[in-house]
């Protein structure tokens, strides 16, 4: 069975949510007894590609050209169409993402394909092919079994780690034919942070709430962050009260993350909150209402002062390095 993968990138560097991807869709094909061959979009250095190999993947298919440098809905899914149709792909394996999710529908059409997202865990195909996916934001699963001849898996965040192991790929350029209609949109500006890790991406999140009182005071989370390596996000109070930016307001109308620790500081719980963040494996919740709604859903918690907790747990963050 051969398998496809598709990887995403910043511009210039694979993400690591493509990395887990490569991993998963690897272990597919070894279940399988196929290959693992990855499309790739853009401008990405050889040197990444060829270490796709270290996470199982056999050959990359590299896309590249004007119409495929900013990651455009339309030329992308044309890629990983083409690539899928040139290899006799059975599974096409991508991460979850805001692009992923905009052009995957599109792309199982194409194939007639079965789709599934949000998947967690490696299939099962000791009856059929049947996966497991999160659902109701993370509060449920299902298996889900799918009975086309190609199937399409979106992997959901931080579900299956990435593991090396050793190797290289080979990079193969893959030319693309583009239709009127694939190029008839074009993103005419982009603007990205900078000097943020993105909470999408992070493995780590701390979050505040309104138990700051103020934005004055927000240095002593952004400080627990720097030492973790963290990406910060708040509630939505905080971000309606200009404390901190739009982008970081974390839960249901917010972004939904799902890092491997949630850290949340002086937020109470209030369900659209946890909504966007109960997919995370580890939660930390550090609030001084010990009847705080948060801590039913908290893996850990400590009931204190954030004022007096968070500068001590800086420092412990600051020595363990």
């Amino acid at each position: 069975m051969s398998v496809l993968i598709y990887v995403e990138s910043n511009g210039s560097e694979i993400k690591k949510s493509s990395l887990d991807a490569v991993s998963y869709g690897a272990q597919v094909a070894l279940k399988a007894g196929g290959t693992a061959t990855v499309v790739a979009i853009g401008n990405i250095p050889a040197d990444q590609l060829t270490a796709l190999g270290n996470f199982g993947a056999a050959k990359v298919l590299q896309v590249t050209g004007d119409s495929f440098n900013q990651n455009a809905p339309l030329p992308t899914a044309a890629a990983v169409i083409q690539a899928a149709k040139q290899i006799g792909a059975k599974v096409i394996v991508l991460p979850k993402s805001t692009l992923v999710d905009s052009f995957v529908a599109k792309v199982a059409s194409q194939l007639k394909a079965g789709i599934v997202t949000n998947v967690t865990e490696l299939p099962d195909t000791g009856n059929g092919f049947q996966v497991k996916r999160s659902i109701f934001t993370g509060k449920a699963f299902a298996t889900v079994a799918i009975n086309t001849d190609v199937k399409v898996i979106t992997l959901a965040k931080n579900a299956y780690q990435g593991t090396e192991t050793g190797g290289t790929a080979t990079i193969e350029a893959l030319s693309v034919s583009l239709s009127d209609t694939d190029t008839k949109t074009k993103i005419t500006n982009v603007e990205k942070m900078s000097g943020e890790l993105l909470l999408t991406e992070a493995e780590i999140v701390v979050s505040g709430g309104r138990g700051f009182k103020g934005p004055e005071n927000w240095g002593i989370l952004l400080d627990l962050a720097k030492a973790l390596g963290a990406a910060t996000g708040c509630s939505k109070p905080v971000s309606d009260m200009d404390w901190r930016p739009h982008h970081e307001h974390v839960g249901q109308t917010g972004v939904k993350v799902a890092p491997n620790l949630y850290i949340a500081v002086g937020i109470s719980g209030a369900i659209q909150h946890l909504a966007g963040v109960n997919s995370s494996k580890c939660i930390v919740v550090i609030n001084k209402d010990p009847e705080a709604p948060f801590f039913k859903a908290a893996d850990y918690g400590i009931v204190g002062d954030l004022f007096e907790v968070l500068p001590k747990l800086t420092e412990a963050a600051k020595l363990l390095k």
